[in-house]
Protein backbone atom coordinates (compact mmCIF):
# COMPACT_ATOMS: atom_id res chain seq x y z
CA UNK A 1 0.00 0.00 0.00
CA UNK A 2 2.54 2.06 1.07
CA UNK A 3 4.73 1.74 -2.68
CA UNK A 4 1.40 2.54 -3.94
CA UNK A 5 1.04 5.75 -2.46
CA UNK A 6 4.34 6.65 -3.57
CA UNK A 7 3.41 5.78 -6.87
CA UNK A 8 0.64 8.09 -7.15
CA UNK A 9 0.05 10.72 -9.62
CA UNK A 10 -0.53 13.33 -6.50
CA UNK A 11 -0.65 15.87 -9.81
CA UNK A 12 -3.81 14.81 -10.67
CA UNK A 13 -5.10 14.46 -7.31
CA UNK A 14 -3.91 18.37 -6.31
CA UNK A 15 -5.38 19.82 -8.89
CA UNK A 16 -9.19 17.86 -8.91
CA UNK A 17 -8.92 19.72 -4.98
CA UNK A 18 -8.89 22.85 -6.94
CA UNK A 19 -11.43 21.86 -8.90
CA UNK A 20 -13.27 21.02 -6.21
CA UNK A 21 -13.11 24.52 -4.46
CA UNK A 22 -13.56 26.45 -7.65
CA UNK A 23 -16.68 24.26 -8.26
CA UNK A 24 -18.27 24.99 -4.63
CA UNK A 25 -17.36 28.55 -4.80
CA UNK A 26 -19.24 28.84 -9.12
CA UNK A 27 -21.88 27.10 -7.41
CA UNK A 28 -22.34 29.00 -4.43
CA UNK A 29 -22.75 32.45 -7.18
CA UNK A 30 -24.59 30.60 -9.71
CA UNK A 31 -27.47 29.75 -6.96
CA UNK A 32 -27.81 33.15 -6.07
CA UNK A 33 -30.76 33.62 -8.06
CA UNK A 34 -32.74 30.69 -8.13
CA UNK A 35 -33.92 30.13 -4.94
CA UNK A 36 -35.36 26.19 -5.59
CA UNK A 37 -31.33 25.63 -6.26
CA UNK A 38 -30.11 26.45 -2.38
CA UNK A 39 -27.88 24.54 -1.01
CA UNK A 40 -26.65 23.03 -3.82
CA UNK A 41 -23.24 24.34 -3.06
CA UNK A 42 -23.25 22.26 -0.10
CA UNK A 43 -24.92 19.39 -1.80
CA UNK A 44 -21.82 19.52 -4.05
CA UNK A 45 -19.56 19.34 -1.49
CA UNK A 46 -21.15 15.81 -0.39
CA UNK A 47 -20.79 14.67 -3.92
CA UNK A 48 -17.13 15.84 -3.98
CA UNK A 49 -16.12 13.70 -1.17
CA UNK A 50 -18.00 10.63 -2.29
CA UNK A 51 -16.16 11.23 -5.69
CA UNK A 52 -12.80 11.33 -3.79
CA UNK A 53 -13.87 8.08 -2.20
CA UNK A 54 -14.48 6.37 -5.79
CA UNK A 55 -11.23 8.35 -7.12
CA UNK A 56 -8.91 6.45 -4.72
CA UNK A 57 -11.48 3.12 -4.65
CA UNK A 58 -10.88 2.90 -8.61
CA UNK A 59 -7.16 3.88 -8.14
CA UNK A 60 -6.55 1.06 -6.09
CA UNK A 61 -8.60 -1.88 -8.00
CA UNK A 62 -6.43 -3.25 -10.74
CA UNK A 63 -7.91 -1.61 -13.76
CA UNK A 64 -7.48 -4.92 -15.89
CA UNK A 65 -10.13 -5.98 -13.85
CA UNK A 66 -12.67 -3.95 -15.31
CA UNK A 67 -10.67 -5.04 -18.80
CA UNK A 68 -11.84 -8.64 -17.56
CA UNK A 69 -15.51 -8.04 -17.17
CA UNK A 70 -16.20 -5.40 -19.65
CA UNK A 71 -19.16 -7.04 -21.54
CA UNK A 72 -21.46 -7.65 -18.60
CA UNK A 73 -20.34 -3.95 -17.49
CA UNK A 74 -21.29 -3.14 -21.15
CA UNK A 75 -24.54 -5.84 -21.22
CA UNK A 76 -25.66 -3.80 -17.63
CA UNK A 77 -25.14 -0.30 -18.67
CA UNK A 78 -27.58 -1.03 -21.88
CA UNK A 79 -29.93 -2.53 -20.07
CA UNK A 80 -29.66 0.76 -17.74
CA UNK A 81 -30.59 3.11 -21.16
CA UNK A 82 -33.15 0.69 -22.35
CA UNK A 83 -35.05 1.37 -18.66
CA UNK A 84 -34.67 4.55 -19.13
CA UNK A 85 -35.41 5.44 -22.72
CA UNK A 86 -38.81 3.67 -21.52
CA UNK A 87 -39.41 4.14 -18.29
CA UNK A 88 -37.27 6.90 -17.44
CA UNK A 89 -37.47 10.28 -15.67
CA UNK A 90 -38.01 13.67 -17.39
CA UNK A 91 -35.58 16.30 -16.18
CA UNK A 92 -34.64 19.37 -18.51
CA UNK A 93 -36.66 17.59 -21.20
CA UNK A 94 -34.22 14.78 -21.09
CA UNK A 95 -35.95 11.40 -20.50
CA UNK A 96 -32.95 10.22 -18.95
CA UNK A 97 -33.02 9.77 -15.14
CA UNK A 98 -33.62 7.31 -12.34
CA UNK A 99 -35.09 8.71 -9.36
CA UNK A 100 -33.48 7.04 -6.03
CA UNK A 101 -35.14 8.73 -3.33
CA UNK A 102 -33.46 12.25 -3.40
CA UNK A 103 -30.80 11.01 -6.26
CA UNK A 104 -31.01 11.18 -9.30
CA UNK A 105 -28.85 8.79 -11.46
CA UNK A 106 -28.28 9.40 -15.15
CA UNK A 107 -27.45 6.40 -16.70
CA UNK A 108 -25.82 8.09 -20.09
CA UNK A 109 -23.17 9.52 -17.63
CA UNK A 110 -22.53 6.05 -16.38
CA UNK A 111 -22.19 4.68 -20.07
CA UNK A 112 -19.06 7.20 -21.05
CA UNK A 113 -17.10 5.41 -18.71
CA UNK A 114 -18.93 2.06 -18.99
CA UNK A 115 -17.89 2.68 -23.16
CA UNK A 116 -14.28 3.32 -22.68
CA UNK A 117 -13.55 0.26 -20.90
CA UNK A 118 -15.45 -1.66 -23.40
CA UNK A 119 -14.00 -0.08 -26.23
CA UNK A 120 -10.39 0.04 -25.04
CA UNK A 121 -10.64 -4.04 -24.13
CA UNK A 122 -11.92 -4.78 -27.55
CA UNK A 123 -9.39 -2.73 -29.53
CA UNK A 124 -6.52 -3.30 -27.38
CA UNK A 125 -7.09 -7.35 -28.04
CA UNK A 126 -6.65 -6.98 -31.74
CA UNK A 127 -2.89 -6.89 -30.96
CA UNK A 128 -2.44 -5.52 -34.88
CA UNK A 129 -3.55 -2.56 -37.42
CA UNK A 130 -7.40 -2.57 -37.63
CA UNK A 131 -9.06 -3.15 -40.44
CA UNK A 132 -11.87 -1.30 -41.69
CA UNK A 133 -14.84 -4.55 -42.59
CA UNK A 134 -13.20 -6.66 -39.84
CA UNK A 135 -13.03 -4.28 -36.97
CA UNK A 136 -13.57 -0.48 -37.57
CA UNK A 137 -17.65 -1.58 -38.95
CA UNK A 138 -18.23 -3.69 -35.87
CA UNK A 139 -16.78 -1.69 -33.45
CA UNK A 140 -18.62 1.51 -34.69
CA UNK A 141 -21.85 -0.45 -34.87
CA UNK A 142 -21.59 -1.76 -31.44
CA UNK A 143 -20.81 1.84 -30.17
CA UNK A 144 -24.27 2.99 -32.39
CA UNK A 145 -26.39 0.87 -29.77
CA UNK A 146 -25.77 3.13 -26.76
CA UNK A 147 -25.93 6.19 -29.19
CA UNK A 148 -29.27 5.39 -30.69
CA UNK A 149 -30.88 4.46 -26.75
CA UNK A 150 -29.43 7.69 -26.12
CA UNK A 151 -30.35 10.00 -28.85
CA UNK A 152 -34.21 8.58 -27.90
CA UNK A 153 -33.76 10.00 -24.26
CA UNK A 154 -33.13 14.04 -26.53
CA UNK A 155 -30.13 14.00 -24.86
CA UNK A 156 -27.91 15.16 -28.28
CA UNK A 157 -24.92 16.22 -26.38
CA UNK A 158 -24.13 12.61 -24.29
CA UNK A 159 -24.84 10.73 -27.68
CA UNK A 160 -22.57 13.31 -29.68
CA UNK A 161 -19.85 11.93 -26.68
CA UNK A 162 -19.75 8.54 -27.44
CA UNK A 163 -18.82 8.99 -31.07
CA UNK A 164 -16.17 11.72 -30.13
CA UNK A 165 -14.70 8.42 -27.75
CA UNK A 166 -15.39 5.78 -30.65
CA UNK A 167 -12.76 8.19 -32.45
CA UNK A 168 -10.65 8.63 -30.32
CA UNK A 169 -10.01 5.22 -29.39
CA UNK A 170 -9.76 3.94 -32.74
CA UNK A 171 -6.88 6.61 -34.42
CA UNK A 172 -5.37 5.16 -31.11
CA UNK A 173 -6.00 1.46 -31.55
CA UNK A 174 -3.78 1.26 -35.07
CA UNK A 175 -6.58 2.36 -37.46
CA UNK A 176 -4.57 2.52 -41.31
CA UNK A 177 -3.98 6.12 -42.02
CA UNK A 178 -6.21 6.09 -45.35
CA UNK A 179 -9.16 5.27 -42.96
CA UNK A 180 -8.69 7.65 -40.52
CA UNK A 181 -8.10 10.10 -43.22
CA UNK A 182 -11.48 8.99 -45.00
CA UNK A 183 -13.23 8.87 -42.00
CA UNK A 184 -12.21 12.53 -40.53
CA UNK A 185 -12.67 13.40 -44.66
CA UNK A 186 -16.41 12.15 -44.08
CA UNK A 187 -16.96 13.85 -40.77
CA UNK A 188 -16.10 17.20 -42.16
CA UNK A 189 -18.28 16.97 -45.06
CA UNK A 190 -21.15 15.41 -43.26
CA UNK A 191 -20.92 18.45 -40.49
CA UNK A 192 -20.54 20.94 -43.37
CA UNK A 193 -23.63 19.36 -46.00
CA UNK A 194 -25.52 19.36 -42.80
CA UNK A 195 -25.51 22.87 -42.23
CA UNK A 196 -25.98 23.97 -45.28
CA UNK A 197 -29.13 21.72 -45.56
CA UNK A 198 -30.05 22.78 -42.35
CA UNK A 199 -29.67 26.58 -43.51
CA UNK A 200 -30.94 25.85 -47.31
CA UNK A 201 -34.39 23.69 -46.02
CA UNK A 202 -35.15 25.36 -43.34
CA UNK A 203 -39.09 25.37 -43.77
CA UNK A 204 -38.95 21.93 -44.46
CA UNK A 205 -36.42 20.69 -41.73
CA UNK A 206 -38.71 22.63 -39.16
CA UNK A 207 -41.66 21.21 -40.68
CA UNK A 208 -40.53 17.52 -40.09
CA UNK A 209 -39.02 18.54 -36.10
CA UNK A 210 -42.12 19.85 -35.01
CA UNK A 211 -44.50 16.77 -36.33
CA UNK A 212 -41.71 14.30 -34.65
CA UNK A 213 -42.04 16.45 -31.51
CA UNK A 214 -38.12 17.75 -31.20
CA UNK A 215 -38.93 21.65 -31.56
CA UNK A 216 -36.66 22.03 -28.82
CA UNK A 217 -33.71 21.05 -31.33
CA UNK A 218 -35.16 24.07 -33.70
CA UNK A 219 -34.17 26.44 -31.06
CA UNK A 220 -30.75 25.45 -30.29
CA UNK A 221 -29.74 24.66 -34.14
CA UNK A 222 -31.37 28.18 -34.70
CA UNK A 223 -29.71 29.66 -32.26
CA UNK A 224 -26.21 28.80 -33.17
CA UNK A 225 -26.97 29.11 -36.81
CA UNK A 226 -29.45 30.95 -37.76
CA UNK A 227 -29.20 33.88 -34.76
CA UNK A 228 -30.77 36.62 -36.68
CA UNK A 229 -33.89 34.71 -37.88
CA UNK A 230 -34.41 32.92 -34.28
CA UNK A 231 -36.75 33.65 -31.81
CA UNK A 232 -35.89 35.60 -28.75
CA UNK A 233 -36.67 32.48 -26.37
CA UNK A 234 -34.06 30.45 -28.52
CA UNK A 235 -31.65 33.40 -28.18
CA UNK A 236 -32.27 34.17 -24.81
CA UNK A 237 -29.74 31.90 -23.17
CA UNK A 238 -27.14 32.20 -25.64
CA UNK A 239 -26.87 35.88 -25.81
CA UNK A 240 -27.29 36.38 -22.18
CA UNK A 241 -24.43 34.24 -21.77
CA UNK A 242 -22.48 36.38 -24.21
CA UNK A 243 -23.45 39.70 -22.65
CA UNK A 244 -21.65 38.13 -19.37
CA UNK A 245 -19.06 37.01 -20.95
CA UNK A 246 -18.09 40.00 -22.18
CA UNK A 247 -18.81 42.38 -19.34
CA UNK A 248 -16.26 40.06 -17.18
CA UNK A 249 -13.76 41.89 -19.12
CA UNK A 250 -10.03 40.74 -18.18
CA UNK A 251 -10.44 40.57 -14.50
CA UNK A 252 -14.07 40.60 -14.05
CA UNK A 253 -16.83 41.96 -11.26
CA UNK A 254 -15.48 39.89 -8.61
CA UNK A 255 -17.50 37.10 -6.67
CA UNK A 256 -20.99 37.77 -6.13
CA UNK A 257 -20.41 40.84 -8.70
CA UNK A 258 -21.89 39.40 -11.71
CA UNK A 259 -24.57 41.79 -12.78
CA UNK A 260 -26.38 38.88 -15.05
CA UNK A 261 -25.45 35.86 -13.22
CA UNK A 262 -26.95 37.46 -9.98
CA UNK A 263 -29.89 38.95 -11.96
CA UNK A 264 -31.47 36.02 -13.40
CA UNK A 265 -30.59 36.53 -16.67
CA UNK A 266 -28.31 33.52 -17.56
CA UNK A 267 -30.52 30.36 -17.13
CA UNK A 268 -28.63 27.15 -15.12
CA UNK A 269 -25.43 28.90 -14.04
CA UNK A 270 -24.86 26.23 -11.48
CA UNK A 271 -24.65 23.44 -13.94
CA UNK A 272 -24.30 23.97 -17.58
CA UNK A 273 -23.47 27.90 -17.87
CA UNK A 274 -21.17 27.69 -14.99
CA UNK A 275 -18.06 29.09 -17.13
CA UNK A 276 -20.48 32.29 -17.54
CA UNK A 277 -20.10 32.76 -13.46
CA UNK A 278 -16.36 32.35 -13.82
CA UNK A 279 -16.18 34.69 -16.97
CA UNK A 280 -18.41 37.26 -15.31
CA UNK A 281 -17.49 37.44 -12.01
CA UNK A 282 -13.50 36.46 -12.45
CA UNK A 283 -13.14 37.86 -15.82
CA UNK A 284 -10.90 36.07 -18.76
CA UNK A 285 -7.84 35.66 -15.91
CA UNK A 286 -10.04 33.16 -14.20
CA UNK A 287 -11.18 31.88 -17.42
CA UNK A 288 -7.97 31.10 -18.35
CA UNK A 289 -6.69 29.62 -14.57
CA UNK A 290 -9.80 27.06 -15.64
CA UNK A 291 -8.44 26.21 -19.00
CA UNK A 292 -4.53 25.93 -17.58
CA UNK A 293 -5.99 23.25 -15.24
CA UNK A 294 -7.57 21.48 -17.29
CA UNK A 295 -4.19 21.19 -19.43
CA UNK A 296 -2.72 20.24 -16.70
CA UNK A 297 -4.64 17.22 -16.18
CA UNK A 298 -4.44 16.27 -19.91
CA UNK A 299 -1.23 16.96 -20.04
CA UNK A 300 -0.81 14.23 -16.93
CA UNK A 301 -3.12 11.74 -18.65
CA UNK A 302 -0.82 12.22 -21.63
CA UNK A 303 2.04 11.70 -19.70
CA UNK A 304 0.82 8.41 -18.04
CA UNK A 305 -0.42 6.78 -21.35
CA UNK A 306 2.95 6.97 -22.69
CA UNK A 307 4.77 5.59 -19.63
CA UNK A 308 2.14 2.58 -20.29
CA UNK A 309 3.65 -1.42 -21.15
CA UNK A 310 0.72 -2.76 -21.27
CA UNK A 311 -1.78 -2.20 -25.09
CA UNK A 312 -5.16 -1.18 -22.46
CA UNK A 313 -3.66 1.31 -20.63
CA UNK A 314 -3.05 4.27 -23.19
CA UNK A 315 -6.24 3.28 -25.47
CA UNK A 316 -8.33 3.76 -22.02
CA UNK A 317 -6.58 7.20 -21.26
CA UNK A 318 -7.14 8.52 -25.03
CA UNK A 319 -11.04 7.57 -24.56
CA UNK A 320 -10.95 9.22 -21.64
CA UNK A 321 -9.01 12.27 -22.95
CA UNK A 322 -11.12 12.37 -25.98
CA UNK A 323 -14.30 12.32 -23.64
CA UNK A 324 -12.81 15.24 -21.63
CA UNK A 325 -12.17 17.49 -24.70
CA UNK A 326 -15.02 16.73 -26.17
CA UNK A 327 -17.36 18.14 -23.21
CA UNK A 328 -14.99 21.09 -22.22
CA UNK A 329 -14.90 22.29 -25.93
CA UNK A 330 -18.89 21.92 -26.19
CA UNK A 331 -19.48 23.43 -22.98
CA UNK A 332 -17.25 26.49 -23.49
CA UNK A 333 -17.83 26.56 -27.37
CA UNK A 334 -21.70 26.51 -26.90
CA UNK A 335 -21.71 30.39 -24.80
CA UNK A 336 -19.41 31.87 -28.02
CA UNK A 337 -21.17 30.86 -30.44
CA UNK A 338 -18.87 27.70 -31.97
CA UNK A 339 -21.07 24.91 -31.29
CA UNK A 340 -24.81 24.39 -30.74
CA UNK A 341 -26.08 24.52 -27.10
CA UNK A 342 -26.69 21.17 -25.32
CA UNK A 343 -26.38 20.07 -21.48
CA UNK A 344 -23.02 19.13 -21.91
CA UNK A 345 -21.80 19.97 -18.22
CA UNK A 346 -18.46 21.15 -17.38
CA UNK A 347 -15.99 18.39 -16.04
CA UNK A 348 -15.49 18.59 -12.03
CA UNK A 349 -17.27 22.16 -12.16
CA UNK A 350 -20.94 21.80 -12.95
CA UNK A 351 -23.52 21.10 -10.39
CA UNK A 352 -24.47 16.92 -11.16
CA UNK A 353 -23.52 13.85 -8.78
CA UNK A 354 -23.67 11.59 -11.81
CA UNK A 355 -20.76 13.56 -13.82
CA UNK A 356 -18.75 14.11 -11.20
CA UNK A 357 -18.61 10.52 -10.18
CA UNK A 358 -18.26 9.37 -13.87
CA UNK A 359 -14.80 11.43 -14.22
CA UNK A 360 -13.37 11.06 -10.78
CA UNK A 361 -13.95 7.46 -11.70
CA UNK A 362 -12.44 7.25 -14.66
CA UNK A 363 -9.64 9.57 -13.26
CA UNK A 364 -9.34 6.49 -10.53
CA UNK A 365 -8.92 4.36 -13.25
CA UNK A 366 -5.95 6.48 -14.99
CA UNK A 367 -4.51 6.17 -11.28
CA UNK A 368 -4.98 2.73 -11.70
CA UNK A 369 -3.07 2.22 -14.84
CA UNK A 370 -0.26 4.20 -13.39
CA UNK A 371 0.12 1.61 -10.47
CA UNK A 372 -1.03 -1.63 -12.04
CA UNK A 373 0.72 -1.25 -15.43
CA UNK A 374 3.83 -3.55 -14.74
CA UNK A 375 2.57 -5.99 -13.16
CA UNK A 376 2.49 -9.61 -15.37
CA UNK A 377 -0.69 -10.22 -17.12
CA UNK A 378 -0.36 -13.68 -16.58
CA UNK A 379 -0.33 -12.79 -12.56
CA UNK A 380 -3.95 -11.33 -12.54
CA UNK A 381 -5.62 -13.17 -15.12
CA UNK A 382 -4.70 -16.67 -13.34
CA UNK A 383 -4.37 -16.00 -9.87
CA UNK A 384 -4.30 -19.91 -8.76
CA UNK A 385 -2.51 -20.36 -5.75
CA UNK A 386 -0.60 -23.12 -7.42
CA UNK A 387 0.51 -21.11 -10.50
CA UNK A 388 1.43 -18.01 -7.19
CA UNK A 389 3.67 -20.56 -5.42
CA UNK A 390 5.45 -21.35 -8.99
CA UNK A 391 5.83 -17.71 -9.69
CA UNK A 392 7.45 -17.39 -6.12
CA UNK A 393 9.95 -20.20 -5.91
CA UNK A 394 10.89 -18.85 -9.46
CA UNK A 395 11.69 -15.62 -7.98
CA UNK A 396 13.53 -17.41 -5.76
Amino acid sequence: MLSHLKKMDWTIVIILCFFMVASILLIHSGIQSDPIMAGSDKTMLLYYILGFVVLFGTAFVNYKLFIKYHWILFTAGLLLLLYVAFFGDVINGAKGWISLGPVNVQPAEVFKFILILSLAAIVAAKQRELFFWKDVVPISLLTFVPFAFVMVQNDMGNALCYVVILLGILWIGNMKSIHTLLIMLLIAVLVYGGIKSYIGFHDQITSFLTDIDKEHWLDRFDAWLLPDEASKDATYHTNNAKLAIASGGLFGKGFLGGAYVQSGFVPYTYSDSIIVVAAEEFGFLGVSVILFLYFIIVHRLITIALECKSSEGPVIIVGIVSMLLYQIFENIGMFIGLMPLTGITLPFLSFGGSSLLINMACMGVVLSIRLYDEEPEELFMNPHPSYLMEQKERSL
